[in-house]
């Protein structure tokens, strides 16, 4: 069966995620800094009968990373490593003005360093798999200019540019940055708290990333919204 390392697992897009994978046979290895509740995902994710691995911890730990990809090797290898842990830098997010100088090292750790980071612990049995995968999840806010998301986009700019050049470098992988558009999530509560308006559940974009990982495309960035639009 293939095998997936997701960070980010416990809940939103990542289990989303995780859940549709695990529907398909994948084998699965999953992070989150939440204890109990990747242990409850990790035992929801089991009644479809593939391996689930749950290991709780901080990406941004280099004994950590290491056994995620350790994990995933005693499951068979790495088929995909799809990064989608965050960190916002603030939250609520502020102006820039206001951004503390250690929350953009935090937001640039997790987001940019620890990714990269997985990456080199992972690429050689990416490189071993027939059709080895990297994910990294973006964001609006790498592209466009909006208030208060300076810090986090900054970093979402630099990941993708990170997913691009690994692209060029790594012509046998596919590499993606997805954005995933707008979603219902706690990164999303905790960054705008008083914004209210109803958003779409993270499953609901699940089926662009399913259709990356069935036409294969090139390496580069997508949009979920325009590949939805395609189906």
């Amino acid at each position: 069966m293939p095998v997936a390392i997701i960070t980010g697992a416990s809940k939103g897009l990542g289990r989303a995620l995780a859940e549709a994978l695990a529907a398909r046979g994948w084998d699965l290895v999953l992070d989150a800094r939440t204890v109990e509740i990747l242990k409850e995902t990790a035992a929801a994710l089991t009644r479809h009968g593939t391996r689930v691995t749950a290991l709780p911890g901080d990406v941004t730990d280099p004994v950590h990373r290491s056994e995620l990809v350790a994990a995933a090797w005693r499951l068979g290898g790495v088929d995909l490593l799809v990064n989608n842990a965050s960190a916002l830098g603030a939250e609520p997010l502020v102006r820039l003005e206001g951004l503390s100088l250690d929350g953009l090292r935090r937001a640039l750790e997790v987001n940019v360093v620890a990714t990269l980071g997985l990456v080199q612990e992972a690429l050689p049995l990416l490189r071993a798999s027939e059709a080895g995968t990297v994910i990294t999840v973006s964001s609006d806010a790498a592209a466009e200019a909006y208030e208060t998301w300076g810090g986090y986009g900054a970093s979402k700019a630099a990941l993708d540019h990170l997913a691009a050049v690994l692209g060029e470098e790594e012509p046998r992988l596919r590499v993606w940055a997805v954005d995933p558009g707008d979603m219902a999530t706690d990164l999303y509560a905790a960054a705008v708290p008083e914004d209210g308006d109803p958003r779409p559940e993270p499953a609901s974009v699940v089926p662009a990333f399913l259709r990356l990982l069935d036409e294969r495309p090139a390496s580069g960035r997508y949009g979920a919204p325009s590949l939805l639009e395609g189906r």
